[in-house]
């Protein structure tokens, strides 16, 4: 890959990296308090009082900072946001690195197999 596409990918990246942060960071205070997926299927259908006192996910390590799209620990106000930015990060982290896994396996790209311009034989 040359300098000036690698340079490009590396723009588009990172301004789409930037875009989901700014979504996250400033759209996720205005997110509805209303009970979603499971929880609104669960009030819908009258057995959401079964659910167990003790959740698996609060047995995760990450649960003693996060609850409920918040950082505990925080002032109210910027709790949410702070959530929206270190989940955007942390999916971001664990997406890039997959691919760089997946793609460190891989031959290196050809340019002269993409020209156009010359008929392979």
């Amino acid at each position: 890959m040359n300098t000036r596409s690698s340079a490009r990918t590396r723009a588009f990246v990172f301004t789409g990296l930037g875009t989901a942060l700014l979504v996250a960071m400033l759209l996720s205070p205005f997110a509805s308090s209303h009970p979603d997926g499971l929880d609104r299927v669960a009030q819908d259908h009258k057995f959401d009082a079964k659910a167990s006192a003790e959740t698996p996910a609060q047995k995760l390590p990450f649960y003693t900072v996060f609850e409920e799209y918040a950082l505990r620990g925080v002032p109210e106000a910027i709790a949410t946001p702070l959530a929206g930015l270190v989940g955007t990060l942390a999916a971001f982290g664990l997406a890039w690195g997959f691919g760089k896994l997946v793609v460190r396996g891989q031959a290196p790209h050809s340019p002269e197999l993409d020209s156009p311009d010359e008929p392979l034989n």
